[in-house]
């Protein structure tokens, strides 16, 4: 299993373990993270997964797509980390990955 950690818009911090495959979005509905609205379902066509990645983690995450580039002009607050969470699949190498959720989903 990869620790997949989540930081609230207040500073909770919360560990769900996610299996390889999964997205970072799968993981935190099934892990019970509210913050993580997921309107969509993992389409791309909604901003309601949007996170903040963790800047130690930002890199070594594989670049945004452009139809994820176009949807993150819809998230609440989007920043230079911003990446949707049904967009970032898991895997081992992401063991112990950070993301912030905002405090609005767009």
């Amino acid at each position: 299993m990869v620790k997949i950690i989540f930081v609230s818009s207040s500073g909770e911090k919360r560990e769900v373990e996610a299996e390889p495959g999964m997205t970072v979005m799968e993981t935190a509905t099934k892990g019970g993270i509210d913050e993580i609205v997921a309107e969509c379902g993992g389409a791309c066509a909604c901003a309601t997964c949007h996170v903040y990645v963790a800047p130690e983690w930002f890199d070594k995450l594989p670049p945004a797509s452009p139809m994820e580039n176009d949807m993150l002009d819809f998230a609440v607050d989007p920043r230079p980390n911003s990446r949707l969470s049904c967009q970032i699949r898991v895997e081992q190498e992401l063991d112990g990955l950070t993301v912030q959720t905002p405090s609005q989903q767009g």
